[in-house]
């Protein structure tokens, strides 16, 4: 059984000769996200700046038909409406005869 690493050793699988220090810090510092794209989608979109420039045409097309100065669509009305029924009328014991 081997001895266990110290959490401060790097273990011995991991290979970093051709790494560059530094490369991702500027973007992990900035917040920024990781997203993973299905395969399909991946297909289509090759890089970030294609999936950039598609979600921009889509925000942009959302703020074009989300205008607050038009009004909602009403609530859909029936087309025709059935009569209520009529309540049976009582009548008196003299017209019942």
């Amino acid at each position: 059984m081997s001895p266990q690493p110290s959490s401060d050793e790097m273990r011995s699988e991991y290979d970093f000769t051709n790494g560059i220090r530094g490369t991702h810090s500027q973007a992990y510092r900035a917040g920024t996200n990781v997203v993973f794209l299905d395969p399909d989608v991946a297909e289509v979109f090759t890089d970030s700046a294609a999936v950039n420039q598609a979600l921009r045409q889509l925000v942009k097309l959302a703020k074009a038909h989300a205008s607050p100065t038009r009004r909602p669509n009403k609530a859909l009305q029936p087309t025709s409406r059935a009569r209520p029924k009529r309540k049976a009328r009582k009548r008196s014991s003299a017209a019942r005869g």
